[in-house]
């Protein structure tokens, strides 16, 4: 059953694309002048995608970037933008320590307009991939998370992944019917040309809540490529910004009435025989 909250507040939403490279301080300028227009076209809530402080050649490059959970200066960034230009700012995903010497988490964390850390979600899934050209498994230098993380806010409900869980849609029905998906990525373009866009409508739609996917999207100087097509999806699986390739922002207005209406008119969520979120 779809949990009885406050009515919340509609809002602008914004997502950030970038083509990160191997500089941290060059990455983070690039990301500044994105969220500058986003809150010069009144976004309140701003997704960064995966990884955007680095994208770095190696794994050993991205865990030397990486910061103990509390302390570092990309995290004091994201606090500052978020005081600064007065937004929830969802911190796409960053490089933290583990306990696992030689692991990191990929995570995200969520900074309110106060510039306060309220949330973090630890990717859960852990992407691999071989075509026999590329190859990539997380598993070999990230530790998953444990568990799945929903947020309140004075816009609704958001629930939180990160680019490889988009694929695993029991994880979303844990989250407790959100009003807002996020999605930041760095997606590869060969499983991006694929299967992206199908799979972020898909998970719109089944949930019947609004999804904003903020992405890396192009070729990074590391010579990776990126699938980008940042998006902000309805919950009736309809587009209502993308951003194809190269930097730049995706901008929609996230409305109650939409949802309310929606899930009036198809009581899917509702309709659910198994599956239970989280409180």
């Amino acid at each position: 059953m779809t949990e009885s909250r406050p009515h919340p507040k509609n809002a602008r939403l914004a997502g950030v694309q970038l083509i990160s490279g191997t500089t941290v301080k060059d990455n983070l300028a690039a990301a500044e002048t994105l969220l500058a227009q986003a809150a010069d076209a009144g976004a309140q809530i701003v997704s960064l995608p995966e990884y955007f402080p680095i994208i770095g050649g190696s794994d050993a490059a991205v865990a030397a970037t990486s910061e103990t959970f509390g302390n570092g200066p990309i995290q004091e960034w994201l606090q500052e933008m978020a005081a600064r230009y007065d937004f929830w700012l969802f911190g796409g995903s960053i490089p933290l320590t583990a306990t696992k010497a030689g692991r990191i988490y990929n995570s995200t964390l969520v900074i309110n307009p106060k510039g306060e850390v309220v949330a973090r979600y630890d990717k859960l899934h852990l992407f691999a991939y071989d075509n026999g050209k590329e190859h990539y498994d997380e598993a070999e230098s990230i530790m998953p998370g444990k568990a799945p993380v929903a947020v309140d806010t004075p816009f609704g409900r958001i629930g939180l992944s990160i680019c490889y869980d988009l694929r695993f849609p029991e994880l979303y029905r844990r989250l407790g019917d959100p009003d807002l998906i996020l999605v930041p990525a760095a997606f590869t373009d060969t499983t991006g040309r694929a299967h992206w866009e199908i799979l972020l409508r898909a998970r719109a739609i089944e949930n019947q809540c609004y999804l904003l996917a903020a992405a890396q999207g192009g070729k990074h100087p590391t010579g990776r490529r990126t699938h980008g097509n940042s998006m902000i999806v309805d919950p009736w699986g309809e587009i209502i910004d993308r951003k194809g390739s190269g930097s730049g922002l995706v901008v929609a207005d996230l409305d109650h009435k939409r949802i309310r209406q929606i899930r009036a008119q198809l009581p899917a969520l509702s309709h659910r025989v198994l599956g239970s979120g989280i409180k």
